[in-house]
């Protein structure tokens, strides 16, 4: 009784916002099962607001609410500037890929990423390309799932008292129940439930350091000229306000790239433009979703250095070393039951929001774009077969939750490089460039799969001159001239005019 009196509020917000999100699963689970376009890509019919809402959902997990929220406790307000970063790339997706996308797999009848790399290069290579494009969203999301839920986990650790390994069980469970349900359209609908959710819950925690301090002034004060210490052990005084000061450009820059180009070349990214009902909705989209997205950066990315105006020296000391636990400590401190409830139900809409979008994305690149291409199976199998392994991946991802391989920031941030160098040049090539070829997007994915594993495990962290230049940059541009070179290099292989002009609008 007396856990229950502590935390009835915030276990009855998150109850509810949990028990919303599974019935809108159940209630598109017959709709969702008419057929595969249904599920993966329900039918094409989804309102603009919709997915812009969910577009915004997706594009900030936990990853930003909390991992990247909670950096900034270590780098400061420097550590802001991930959020313009983030911003033009959104603006950068929907102005340039958006409308070409949905243009051209309406017409390819493309209902995953790889298929439409098959389907727009069509060669007798292109198979194989479907199929690494798909090994390779398995590789990159393994790691970004185990972020996002390592920090739902901490965030129910510190505001409810839940073990860790029991609140890596539940987020993950209960997104995986209603995405199994609903498929698209239950991902679809939920993460614009979340992204309404989320924005508000964005503005409401960058209020409540100010709160605790009493004021603007009294806040800004305090960061300005903390005692506290860096991880190294020196004084922090200014740096928390001084751009630059804790953390270097080059390191904000290259983590900016990997996270915010995910929005250009992200399968769960992507798939929004799939399904968008019409022109109309799609102008709708571009608008407004880099503003959902831009407030709710501005309100997070700097937060973790206000968190300094709450913290003692000692509580600052672990948190330095710590800072995935940063926003859970924020509420667990500032200890107020509505608040509290609400901001929870807020995080676990961030976590859930990304974590549907990619279990429906990984099941599909298993069974549609590698069985399904090896053995070819009717339509009825290819959703069952579907959701059994969205379920059993589920579960892999929560194994390896209990021991997760690094931070939140640094996991999604690799998940997101991996997909930058090995998808951006073939999508970028497949909308814009008819000269592109089918041997070019393979070379590319290669290359950009290959100098991503290198640079991160092999130079990086193994020279300290390397240590701030994410692979994402290296990683980027090899991949970018190899896709260009090797596509020049193979003009004849590019498919003949007929298939071009169906792709590019011209029959």
């Amino acid at each position: 009784m007396d856990y229950f009196e502590a935390h009835y509020v915030t276990l009855i917000l998150t109850t509810i916002y949990v028990g919303g999100c599974l019935y809108v699963g159940w209630y598109f689970k017959k709709k969702a099962a008419e057929g595969v376009e249904g599920y993966y890509v329900a039918k094409r019919e989804i309102p603009g607001w919709v997915i812009s809402l969910a577009f915004f959902s997706t594009s900030a997990s936990t990853n930003t609410y909390i991992g990247q929220a909670g950096l900034s406790f270590q780098y400061g307000l420097s550590w802001a500037w991930m959020g313009f970063i983030w911003t033009l790339f959104c603006i950068i997706s929907w102005q340039l890929l958006g409308p070409k996308m949905r243009f051209q797999t309406a017409r390819l009848k493309s209902f995953t990423i790889p298929d439409y790399f098959h389907l727009r290069y069509k060669s007798n290579l292109a198979r194989s390309i479907r199929m690494l494009s798909a090994i390779i969203i398995l590789f990159a999301t393994l790691w970004y799932m185990i972020g996002i839920a390592k920090g739902c986990a901490h965030v129910l650790t510190s505001v409810l008292d839940i073990p860790y390994e029991y609140g890596a069980f539940a987020i993950i469970a209960i997104t995986c129940a209603y995405t199994i349900w609903g498929g698209m359209y239950s991902v679809l609908w939920t993460d614009a439930i979340q992204g309404i959710i989320m924005f508000g819950v964005a503005m409401l925690m960058l209020a409540i350091p100010f709160m605790y301090a009493g004021g603007i002034d009294n806040l800004w004060e305090t960061i300005r000229n903390t005692d506290h210490l860096t991880e190294s052990g020196r004084p922090i005084q200014s740096g928390l306000v001084t751009f630059g000061e804790l953390v270097s450009f080059l390191y904000i820059l290259g983590i900016g790239l990997s996270v915010g180009m995910k929005q250009i070349s992200e399968p769960k990214n992507l798939i929004r433009f799939y399904s968008i009902n019409n022109a109309k909705s799609m102008r709708f989209a571009m608008i407004w979703t880099p503003i959902f997205l831009g407030v709710s950066l501005v309100c997070v990315m700097g937060l973790g250095a206000l968190v300094h105006g709450m913290a003692t020296p000692d509580e600052a000391a672990y948190l330095i070393k710590n800072t995935d636990e940063v926003i859970g400590f924020m509420l667990d401190k500032f200890d107020n039951k509505w608040v509290n409830g609400i901001c929870v139900a807020g995080l676990f809409a961030a976590g859930m929001s990304s974590l549907a979008s990619v279990i429906i994305i990984i099941g599909t690149a298993f069974v549609k774009d590698i069985w399904h291409v090896v053995r070819p199976m009717p339509d009825s199998k290819i959703i069952l077969r579907t959701k059994w392994f969205m379920a059993a991946y589920c579960l892999i991802v929560f194994v390896m939750t209990l021991y997760p391989m690094a931070g939140i920031v640094e996991l999604t941030a690799f998940a997101g490089a991996v997909f930058a160098a090995s998808f951006f040049p073939a999508i970028f090539g497949g909308l814009y460039l008819k000269w592109g070829t089918d041997l070019g997007a393979m070379a590319s994915m290669v290359v950009g799969m290959v100098v991503n594993v290198v640079w991160r495990f092999g130079f990086r962290f193994d020279f300290e001159g390397l240590r701030d230049i994410h692979e994402v940059i290296p990683a980027f541009v090899f991949s970018m001239l190899t896709y260009v070179l090797v596509s020049r290099l193979s003009a004849k292989r590019r498919p003949d005019e007929e298939h071009l002009n169906l792709v590019f609008g011209k029959k």
